[in-house]
């Protein structure tokens, strides 16, 4: 995994900020990959309830951590139980680790 601790810490934090304690944040694609050079930062987050406003919280979220951790690409895939999931939320769900 390509994220320092530091960043690890950021993401789960501003994650709980934003969505709440009970949603779990993962990584997900080339950030996975430890012999890669660059990517975006690709992240799933799932939650057992319905999210109000989820794509508010995406946005905001993003903004968050894009000033936390400086202007990089970062990608978040947002889901509960109302999402319809396509094949993007299906491979997150089967290649992410959790953080």
């Amino acid at each position: 995994m390509r994220l320092t601790p530091e960043q690890v810490e950021i993401i789960k934090h501003s994650a709980a900020e934003v969505f709440g304690g009970g949603v779990s944040v993962r990584l997900f694609g080339s950030r996975l990959d430890d012999g890669a050079r660059g990517g975006d930062i690709d992240l799933l987050v799932e939650s057992p309830l319905e999210i109000e406003g989820k794509m508010d919280k995406m946005l905001t979220l993003t903004a968050r951590l894009q000033l936390r951790l400086g202007d990089q690409p970062i990608d978040i895939l947002v889901v509960d139980p109302t999402t319809p999931l396509n094949p993007v939320h299906r491979h997150a769900r089967e290649t992410a680790q959790t953080l």
